[in-house]
């Protein structure tokens, strides 16, 4: 027969593989036990008849032992299938332990609760977008970073050899004096015609732009929008408006020429004074004015 309480004694007091102690408390590693703790009614060695519940692969599952199948340890534990649901988990324990104590079935309740939060919060986290950490050393850095540098000249060398070289050839230098491969010659004829090519479709894209805009600059308007009077008022307006601007300009002319006139009467009446000079001596002279 086993005995719970000697098996109690025995890891209480002299040594567990599952004990973890601390200075306020002791802790159990058991992956059977319910609450984690090292105590008398959580111990799955030192009871007969105990339940408990596990998460495997996402799912949690109701793990029964009882005394009865003590003799088989390939049998000793008896595994349920808890469905997601949170009532019909609590519906399940209440129906596989209804004959347990209501301390050993609230227990179970409480696992599965944890349980069930912690595989929901895995399920999110794993939707979301999460940053992987990676370290590397700072040799490693360096030498990438050198690395780098070294390919960018050498690529940027390669690029201006090649297009000297593609010069060259056109140009005629070598004759036939060297074999060069004509692949690179004809892929460098073929972009540069499809860079004229594009240029040439840019400039006709223009020009119909251009075409499009005069078109809307200019309208086209029907006969009938002008209405034809057959009244001559407007011509008898226009008419006497040029007459009488004719008139204007007459009169100014008139009176700047009469202005002129009495000008030139004005400088025919004023006489100058006239100068008489006699010489009696040398060096005494008499100067006469007569007006």
């Amino acid at each position: 027969m086993q005995q719970d309480d000697v098996i109690w004694s025995i890891v209480n007091d002299t040594f567990c593989s599952h004990k973890v102690q601390t200075k306020t408390q002791h802790f159990c590693r058991n992956e059977y036990n319910v609450t984690g703790l090292c105590s008398r009614t959580a111990c799955p060695l030192a009871n007969s008849n105990y339940a408990t519940v596990r998460e495997t692969e996402g799912k949690l599952h109701l793990y029964i032992k009882t005394i009865e199948r003590a003799a088989f340890p390939a049998k000793l534990w008896e595994k349920i299938k808890l469905s997601e649901n949170r009532e019909e988990q609590e519906k399940q324990i209440d129906k596989h332990l209804m004959y347990w104590p209501n301390s050993i079935r609230h227990r179970c309740k409480n696992r599965a609760l944890k349980l069930s939060q912690y595989l929901t919060r895995c399920r999110r986290l794993a939707l979301r977008r999460q940053k992987k950490i990676v370290a590397v050393p700072r040799k490693i850095e360096r030498r990438e970073r050198k690395r780098e540098v070294k390919a960018l000249l050498a690529a940027k060398l390669e690029t201006n050899i090649e297009k000297e070289l593609l010069e060259r050839l056109k140009k005629g230098t070598y004759n036939d004096l060297y074999s060069f491969s004509q692949k690179a010659f004809k892929t460098a004829l073929q972009d540069e015609e499809q860079s004229e090519s594009e240029y040439e479709t840019e400039k006709e894209v223009e020009m119909e732009e251009e075409e499009d805009e005069r078109e809307k600059n200019v309208q086209y308007v029907a006969a009938d929008d002008f209405e034809e009077s057959d009244d001559d008022d407007d011509l008898e307006e226009l008419a006497n408006r040029f007459d009488k601007k004719r008139a204007m300009n007459n009169d100014s002319s008139d009176s700047s020429d009469e202005d002129e006139q009495a000008k030139k009467r004005k400088a025919k009446k004023v006489r100058r004074p006239r100068v008489e000079i006699e010489y009696e001596n040398e060096d005494t002279q008499k100067v006469r004015v007569r007006n």
